[in-house]
């Protein structure tokens, strides 16, 4: 089936829809745009290119997607946003392009849901899927692992991770990197508050991997020890957790201070 375009709908001719696209009423869709198979693009939107969304999205009224970078050192250079297949990108969301100077592009995977209000800054990096609840802020450079939940109102400090199944709580604002698993919750800035135990088991994790997740998240965080000295400790937990592993290599890969 060819793309259903509402009559007061305006799609440059540089644009291409893919099969069974349906375009709302007072939607924009600019040049340089792709729009994958089964899409729907609801009323009022605004899509920028260069974009290249994927299949079977849905983006509700007013989203505002492949907007140039809120970035004073943007000077028009060619940078794209690429979003990939299933997510849901509700109302009143923004998501910019990427920036020159950076990646050049902002990418968001699979399956995610964007609730309203949401802003994806440029050369974003989110995964699969993920919740961010409304108004949820990434500022520039923020990188976000699979399976995240940011709450509402959370704001997220340029070049953060998020770790993969993280957590993180209303109105927490996240200045430091968050490794796998834990929950972060509010206090000023957000300060680790326990690992995600819920929505770990709600993932399939069993007791075990569980049980190693916490004894590495009391090594790093309750046991007194300085940090070198707890990463010491994770090592030998590491051993037998392909889990502690995964939050080892998180923290030795950061550029940033780890939240602690």
């Amino acid at each position: 089936m060819t793309a259903q375009v509402h009559p007061t709908a305006v799609v440059d001719p540089g644009a291409r829809l893919g099969a069974n696209v349906h375009v709302g009423a007072y939607t924009v869709i600019g040049p340089d745009v792709e729009i994958g198979d089964d899409t729907v693009v609801g009323p009022h939107c605004t899509i920028t290119g260069p974009t290249r969304i994927g299949r079977a999205n849905r983006f509700h009224g007013h989203a505002a997607i492949g907007g140039d970078p809120q970035d004073k050192k943007f000077a028009g250079e060619r940078t794209e946003l690429v979003i990939g297949d299933d997510n849901v990108v509700r109302e009143f969301v923004t998501i910019s392009r990427g920036t020159g100077h950076d990646k050049s592009v902002t990418r968001i995977g699979n399956g995610n849901w964007l609730l309203a209000y949401v802003h994806v800054a440029h050369d974003c990096l989110i995964g699969d899927g993920c919740v961010f609840s409304n108004n949820a802020t990434l500022a520039g450079h923020v990188e976000v692992g699979n399976q995240v939940i940011l709450s509402g109102f959370v704001g997220v400090h340029q070049f953060c991770r998020i770790g993969d199944h993280a957590f993180v709580g209303m109105g927490a604002f996240v200045n430091g990197d968050v490794p796998p698993f834990l929950m972060v919750a509010q206090e000023s800035y957000g300060r680790p508050r326990g690992i995600n135990t819920e929505g770990l088991k709600r993932r399939g994790f069993d007791a075990a991997r569980v049980s190693a997740i916490k004894r590495a998240y009391r090594a790093l965080y309750l046991s007194g020890a300085k940090l070198d000295e707890a990463i010491v400790q994770l090592g030998e937990l590491a051993q037998e957790s392909d889990d502690v592993r995964a939050m080892l290599d998180f923290i030795s890969s950061g550029e940033r201070h780890l939240l602690r």
